[in-house]
């Protein structure tokens, strides 16, 4: 057979006026060994039934049974069934009962004699969790009575020996005369019971004692653990600092611990600043009771109790966001919404700082329907892992700079090297011409005029061609150090492309040039720019396309609407074109695609450095594009639209609407004085 009713519960029913308290196994090991030595102590026969939850317990005191069976006949030991454990007769009466019996979760001792008797009727609770310390059997907790009350324990005796009629039937006989030798039917209950032990006052300060002694311990159990896992986490994180610089890699192991050491419903870690309006959210521990955060953007300016813990920088511990006297009520208000539709009950803020700066936050959400208090404990290790992630914050962006700098030093380096290498060839080519020419002129008085002239035009072509080399040089830094004044006015783009035209055809040779072509519909918005700038950038467009394409090939300048506000313009060639990898670094300074020293054209690579730097200084967009070698290439710049104003261009320019024919000869170029 087997019960399902407890018997403390079937004692509180019988004698309501009695109430439980709360034991130690210490305390209930102490008054068991105390009843029993007085059993053992005594010249009289006593009834003592005793219940094991389990047979290891039982065989801890077999040998002190052995010893009170010497002693009397009236003796019933009950545990849950077990190899050595089995109902039997023998020293003494065994009564073994089911796993599944209530008697399994039950601590049970009973002893009567003539001049004493003693009850102790008790059911363990829950056990302890493991967060709130280690699972030592001291800190297992039983809840019943223990008293010496005659008729409590003649009670309490009737229910067990009930239980052993059940289990044992063939003890009926036995079981009757412990109920006539030890069970008064006469006896009633006192005025007063509260199940609190007896008139032993030695026995009861001993149980006051062990049972102070045990909340002490228990006390100090959970200390112990806490600060054990405190240091457990904070060293993880340290380990993962110590072997990461990457901050995402710190966060997503920070969040995942510490969400589960505090075993809330939602851990958020992330780094902002007290500028940040908004931040995403990358890493979270997550109950899956919970909606998740990831990718969510979460607010920030508009939070105030994100303004409060920037300004004060301090942890903010809210147990209940719904209550009514909350100090943060009116920081809770503003952000109502969020706080239902993520179901954020509790919420713990711990800011990370770095020399009283912000740089991040830790966030952890309780989201049951019930408030939750967060403890001391709760925030220190919060805090001491917040300390961890401020300094992981500070490290991984000091790595991130020094990368950063370490890329801009090998592009300077690259620079330097491109900056030596391209003006040593285009700077010695003129010179040595000049210096040859002028000694000619100087050694031989008597040079014909024909020849004299030939030798005065190269030394003045090539003094040229380094003005203009220098001329670059200061207008792309001109440009890059923003000491710029852009003249802002209403121009027509076709007259823009028309005077870059002209520039590339007044300072050409008679070498043959491709055919340029240029399309500009006939209605077409004025844009808002600087237009010596403007035709620069389609001069030097022009002239890296005629560079590069052969003289049977095509160019093509075509103006269409991008959107509302802008213009583009793409100057296409059927020329070498560029390989798709290097689409992105065409426009940086000293860029030959060739090689510095390995070129088949001139220049000094600075041309489209300064086109971009143009573009971008007039509010515009530039870029590349090309399917790879040998399949030409397009570049392309937009432009701002004058807002409310079109083109009245006259009939010239109507007259290069659709597609113009143009062709040049030469080499193109345009040259601005500093």
């Amino acid at each position: 057979m087997s019960n399902s009713t407890s018997v403390v519960e079937e004692l509180l029913n019988a004698i309501p006026q009695l109430r439980p308290s709360l034991y130690f196994k210490t305390s209930l090991t102490a008054l068991s060994h105390a009843m029993e030595d007085h059993v053992l102590a005594g010249t009289t026969k006593f009834l003592v039934i005793a219940s094991f939850q389990q047979e290891r317990f039982y065989l801890q005191e077999a040998n002190r049974y052995l010893r009170i069976a010497e002693l009397t006949d009236q003796i019933y030991v009950l545990s849950a069934l077990g190899t050595s454990f089995v109902s039997r007769s023998d020293n003494y009466e065994t009564i073994a009962f089911e796993a599944d019996d209530t008697l399994t979760q039950e601590w049970h001792l009973v002893v009567i004699g003539a001049d004493y008797s003693a009850c102790l009727i008790c059911r363990e609770r829950s056990p302890v969790p493991p967060t709130e310390g280690p699972p030592l059997d001291q800190t297992r907790r039983f809840e019943g009575i223990w008293t010496q009350d005659r008729y409590v324990t003649q009670t309490a005796a009737g229910l067990l020996l009930d239980r052993i009629g059940g289990y044992r039937p063939d003890l009926a006989e036995k079981v009757a005369i412990a109920r006539q030798r030890y069970l008064d039917p006469t006896l009633s209950p006192p005025e007063r019971l509260n199940g609190s032990g007896g008139p032993d006052p030695f026995t009861q300060r001993l149980v006051t004692y062990l049972q102070a002694g045990q909340y002490k311990l228990l006390k100090a159990y959970k200390a112990i653990a806490a600060q054990e896992r405190r240091e457990r986490l904070v060293n993880s994180i340290t380990s993962v600092v110590r072997q990461s610089l990457n901050a995402d890699e710190i966060f997503a192991k920070a969040a995942q611990e510490l969400g589960q050491a505090l075993q809330v419903c939602r851990c958020l870690i992330y780094p902002c600043s007290a500028t940040d309006a908004t931040v995403t959210i990358a890493h979270q521990h997550l109950n899956n009771t919970v909606d998740s955060l990831l990718g969510e953007t979460w607010p920030l300016a508009s939070n105030p109790l994100f303004d409060y813990v920037q300004d004060t920088k301090e942890t903010v511990a809210i147990a209940d966001t719904e209550a009514r006297d909350s100090p943060f009520r009116q920081e809770l208000e503003p952000i109502r919404p969020l706080l239902d539709r993520w179901q954020i009950r509790a919420w713990l803020i711990v800011p990370l700082t770095y020399q009283g700066r912000l740089v991040g936050m830790i966030e952890l959400h309780q989201c049951q329907p019930e408030p939750y208090d967060w403890s001391e404990d709760d925030t220190a290790l919060v805090d001491a892992i917040a300390t961890q992630l401020s300094v992981a914050i500070i490290q991984a962006e000091a790595y991130t700079n020094l990368q950063d700098l370490n890329q801009q030093l090998a592009a300077l380096d690259r620079t330097r090297a491109n900056l030596i290498a391209i003006t040593g060839h285009e700077l010695r080519t003129p010179l040595s011409t000049i210096q040859v020419c002028l000694e000619s002129l100087a050694t031989e008085p008597d040079m014909p005029n024909e020849l004299r002239q030939i030798m005065l035009q190269s030394a003045l072509e090539d003094a040229e061609r380094m003005r203009k080399l220098v001329q670059d040089f200061l207008t792309l830094s001109r440009l890059e150090s923003g000491r710029v004044e852009w003249n802002l006015e209403s121009l027509s783009i076709q007259e823009c492309v028309d005077l870059a035209l002209s520039s590339i055809h007044s300072s050409q040779d008679n070498a043959k040039t491709p055919r340029i072509n240029v399309k500009i519909p006939k209605q077409v918005p004025l844009v808002r720019a600087d237009g010596e700038w403007l035709v620069e950038v389609l001069a030097k467009l022009l002239d890296n396309a005629q560079k590069f394409t052969p003289a049977s090939g095509k160019i093509t300048i075509q103006v269409t609407r991008s959107s509302p506000t802008h213009l583009q313009v793409t100057v296409a060639d059927t020329g070498r074109g560029i390989e798709p990898s290097r689409l992105n670094v065409v426009f940086d300074r000293f860029y030959q695609e060739e090689g510095a020293l390995r070129r088949t054209t001139g220049g000094t690579g600075l041309g489209l450095a300064m086109c971009r730097q143009i573009v971008e200084g007039l509010g515009g967009t530039i870029w590349a594009e090309s399917d790879g070698k040998n399949k030409g290439s397009q570049f392309h710049f937009t432009i701002p639209i004058a807002q409310g104003k079109l083109d009245g261009r006259s009939s010239r320019a109507s007259r290069s609407t659709t597609q113009q024919p143009v062709t040049l000869p030469g080499n193109p170029s345009v040259l601005l004085d500093d």
